[in-house]
């Protein structure tokens, strides 16, 4: 009996010693469930093609609507987990809001190699993105995916801590070799990766976190992977992709980037900021995509539009205040909330400026303002302040001794944006719109939409002013307008 009893308690303490923390444990029975250590790291390679949807972030008609809508009608990653590579193809078209012509089918060609992401142009050329692009582009094509995160969490080097539970889910955070740090999902009752979510970067949102769910898995070549794959950014949806085909260990073609791509270095933002006046006590400051619009009062300055992010809008309220150093700058108007056009509502804020809005942006500039913005600091983390909002209804109008400025909401029939503000200047007879008349771009579907708007309006325009482009008359703005009633008559 005593024997017996060393021996049971010798095999105890070997099979207490076998035991894996639950952490790892977790991600032991979940490699297990998709197929086993072996298989798992035997993929090299995986193909992903299907169809889905993606969504338009921060273009929706008002900031809480539902966003526009991308049917992908092909779609394809190719994934190298052992070099670090991925690249993905896509075709798009967005759906048009009702009684609209459909839209123009996108194509878009992207990859990251290692450090390295990339745009691929129609004409096969290739320029190098920067570094958050990269960031988020290794995370979101290779670790967002069960085969990805799975490799990386038995990387030795890899730790793997905090196991939970949530639900029906068992929950354990993973840090890569590379420091990349996501959470880990998995569905208890099959113990297969439900999910993985990570943490980036948005100039408006600021930190936000990235989640990607799998459903409906499958066989493939004896290994379980999800055919069904869906993505959100924050609160919004992102994608939702249905993949028809998957393929492991495809040749790795067409996925290292360019030596000149390579040697390129990362972009970084910068700002260039021109000045042409347009009117009296009317400046138009430009030199990049999105302009801001300068304007004098008696006693003070104000700024139609800070867009785009902190650099370039930091940059315009600088210039504004060097044209006119003799008077304040105290308030910013915003055209809309697109996220391209209020990407420097928070920087205004941290110079102290009033925001004036339509009424149905004030949530959406409230909520921006108090968002933790602490993987890129911005001026406003750096500087916390209260936002200060004045809101529009339907119009207002600013008059002094020196200027006379009509703020006014946008009756949208093209379904852009109902919370739109533009600017009429009657003195000078100078429009000031965003999107409706893109006077850079080479088709002006909102063009007609426009001239109704001047006409119901009654607005005595001379000169147009745009957000985007340079300054036109409105004989060119008509011959536009003209030649587009032409061509849907014929």
């Amino acid at each position: 009996m005593r024997y017996t009893y060393l021996w049971l308690l010798a095999a105890g303490v070997v099979y207490g010693c076998a035991q894996a923390p639950p952490e790892t444990q977790m991600i032991n029975d979940a490699v297990a469930a998709v197929g086993g250590k072996a298989k798992v790291e035997s993929v090299s390679t995986l193909l992903l093609e299907g169809t889905g949807t993606n969504r338009n972030l921060g273009q929706n008609r008002t900031p809480e609507a539902d966003l526009p809508v991308f049917q992908v009608t092909q779609f394809r990653r190719l994934i190298d987990f052992g070099g670090g590579r991925a690249r993905q193809e896509q075709t798009r078209q967005a759906v048009p809001p009702p009684g609209a012509p459909p839209a123009q089918p996108q194509q878009q060609n992207v990859g990251i190699d290692g450090e390295v992401a990339y745009t691929v142009a129609a004409d096969g050329r290739a320029t190098r993105q920067d570094a958050r692009t990269a960031s988020d582009r290794r995370s979101e094509f290779i670790l967002h995916h069960p085969v990805g995160i799975l490799r990386a969490a038995m990387d030795p080097a890899a730790k793997v801590a905090n196991p939970r539970q949530v639900g029906d889910l068992d929950v354990v955070d993973v840090t890569t070799a590379r420091n990349e740090q996501l959470t880990l999902a998995l569905t208890r009752a099959t113990h297969r990766p439900a999910s993985v979510t990570s943490m980036t970067y948005n100039v408006n949102l600021g930190d936000i976190a990235l989640e990607t769910t799998f459903a409906d898995y499958e066989t493939v070549d004896g290994l379980m992977l999800p055919k069904h794959l869906t993505s959100k950014l924050d609160k919004y949806p992102n994608t939702d992709l249905t993949f028809t085909k998957q393929t492991l260990n495809a040749p790795p073609t067409n996925l290292v980037a360019a030596d000149d791509v390579k040697a390129a270095p990362a972009p970084v933002v910068t700002a260039n900021v021109t000045v042409e006046q347009v009117g009296k006590g009317i400046w138009l400051l430009a030199g990049q995509s999105h302009n801001s619009v300068l304007v004098e009062f008696a006693d003070h300055l104000e700024l139609v539009e800070v867009p785009q992010n902190e650099t370039r809008s930091l940059a315009a309220i600088a210039k504004a205040r060097e044209v006119k150093p003799d008077k304040p700058l105290t308030k910013v108007i915003l055209t809309h909330h697109h996220f391209d056009h209020s990407g420097g509502i928070r920087a205004a804020i941290s110079e102290g400026l009033t925001i004036v809005t339509q009424e149905g942006n004030k949530a959406f500039i409230e909520d921006m303002a108090q968002r933790k913005h602490s993987i890129v600091p911005d001026a406003l983390s750096k500087k916390p302040s209260a936002p200060k909002v004045e809101t529009v209804r339907d119009e207002v109008t600013e008059k002094d001794a020196v200027q006379s400025m009509l703020l006014f909401k946008v009756d949208d029939p093209t379904a852009h944006s109902d919370s739109m503000l533009m600017a009429y200047f009657p003195n000078d007879k100078i429009l000031v719109q965003a999107d409706f008349y893109n006077t850079a771009g080479a088709a002006q579907p909102r063009a007609p939409a426009l001239n109704d708007i001047i006409v119901k309006r009654k607005l005595t325009v001379a000169k147009h002013v745009p957000i985007h482009g340079s300054v036109k008359t409105q004989a060119e703005f008509l011959k536009i307008v003209q030649s587009m009633k032409a061509a849907t008559a014929n």
